[in-house]
């Protein structure tokens, strides 16, 4: 790798040898992209809330989000790409959950702790 010469130097030193490597890799930047894609809709956002909390089939999660089935299994879709959720076939069933990785743990207390923060009613309910 070459060295990186600034246009202005501030002190940085051998750091930013180290933050220029890992600004070079683009494809783990790509792979934090892909994940927050998901937060782009509240749709999704509230799908992988729920199957952070439970396992269900795409007939239950259509009538808990109050939409149709084709709609939800798009959604889900994109989160299953997206390896945010894992799925399983129960004869002509399929369910769905969060996946027990690093990235979904993360999101999902991500996205608990805005809704504390962000919802004021929601901590004096939980309160």
């Amino acid at each position: 790798m070459d060295e990186i010469k600034l246009p202005h130097r501030h002190g940085e030193g051998e750091d930013i040898a180290l933050l220029q490597a890992q600004l070079d890799r683009v494809d783990y930047f790509q792979t934090v992209a892909e994940v927050f894609k998901q937060l782009d809709d509240t749709t999704r956002i509230r799908i992988f809330w729920l199957l952070c909390h439970c396992e269900e089939c795409v007939l239950n999660i259509s009538a808990m989000m109050k939409m149709s089935s084709p709609a939800v299994s798009h959604h889900l879709r994109s989160l299953k790409n997206s390896g945010l959720l894992i799925s399983r076939r129960e004869g002509k069933e399929v369910y769905y959950r969060s996946a027990d990785t690093p990235q979904s743990r993360l999101l999902h207390q991500t996205i608990e702790q805005i809704m504390e923060i962000a919802c004021p009613e929601r901590a004096r309910q939980d309160g």
